[in-house]
């Protein structure tokens, strides 16, 4: 069984300087995040997010809010969809690709996207209908404190849906799946952007990570309606699902 340990990545310190390395490691993998998602993955990311936008139960002309939105995958199934949807990260050079994407489409009632920090965000309390964080509650400096957020910009009857890495309850399964984001993944970041280290970050930040059964026991504690786990591949990903009462 593999254990927590401390595998020195440049790309993980917990505490203050958190979002400093994490953004430091978007900024050297943007250009190729999305090809290596699809290679990673085997094109299985993008099954999940359809899954995450049918989870959602989108309404036209409802808000949604996408954090953590990199470049855009999320956003912009939101938007298709009929939210009138913002995404928002503070990596800049993610923004980048993602308006370059919106660009590309030269639609102008496409999505708005912002630049700003999940723990601190710039809108008022019960302001959207709909909040989604893919792969990116992992990466906050404090779970808890970025739950407390998501949680205060959500209307009542509003839905959060977490999608990110899990970790698979059968501990063999678990055994195996680790090894490959050990050895296989950063493999991709080698190839593809010449810093292994920036795709062994997922195993790191896993391992601190509370993962699906975590999530899940923190939206308990502020109160959330329906709270519920989807699991993929025996729990390699995951979908924490949640209503504000």
């Amino acid at each position: 069984m593999l254990t927590l340990s401390a595998m020195g990545n440049q790309f993980y310190e917990p505490g203050k300087r958190r979002a400093e390395r994490v953004s430091d490691l978007f900024a050297a993998i943007a250009p190729r995040y999305d090809l290596i998602n699809d290679l990673q993955s085997f094109g299985l990311h993008r099954w999940w997010k359809r899954r995450l936008l049918k989870l959602a139960q989108v309404k036209p002309g409802e808000t949604a809010l996408d954090l953590c939105c990199g470049t855009g995958d999320v956003t912009f199934a939101l938007t298709a969809a009929g939210a009138r949807a913002t995404g928002m990260d503070f990596s800049a050079p993610m923004l980048a690709v993602a308006e370059g994407r919106k660009a590309k489409v030269g639609e102008p009632a496409g999505p708005v996207f912002l630049h700003g920090d999940a723990l601190h965000m710039p809108f008022p309390d019960t302001h959207f209908d709909i909040l989604t964080i893919s792969y990116g509650l992992r990466n906050l400096a404090s779970v808890d404190d970025g739950l407390q957020e998501m949680w205060r910009v959500l209307k009542p009857g509003g839905r959060l849906l977490v999608l990110d890495f899990g970790k698979p309850d059968n501990a063999a399964w678990r055994a195996s799946y680790f090894a490959y984001l050990r050895f296989a993944v950063p493999v991709f970041g080698r190839l593809f952007c010449k810093n292994p280290e920036a795709y062994a970050y997922i195993l790191e930040s896993l391992q601190h990570y509370p993962a699906q059964r975590g999530v899940d026991e923190k939206l308990r504690a502020l109160g959330a309606a329906n709270a519920r786990i989807v699991n993929f591949l025996g729990g390699v990903m995951s979908i924490n699902v949640a209503e504000k009462r």
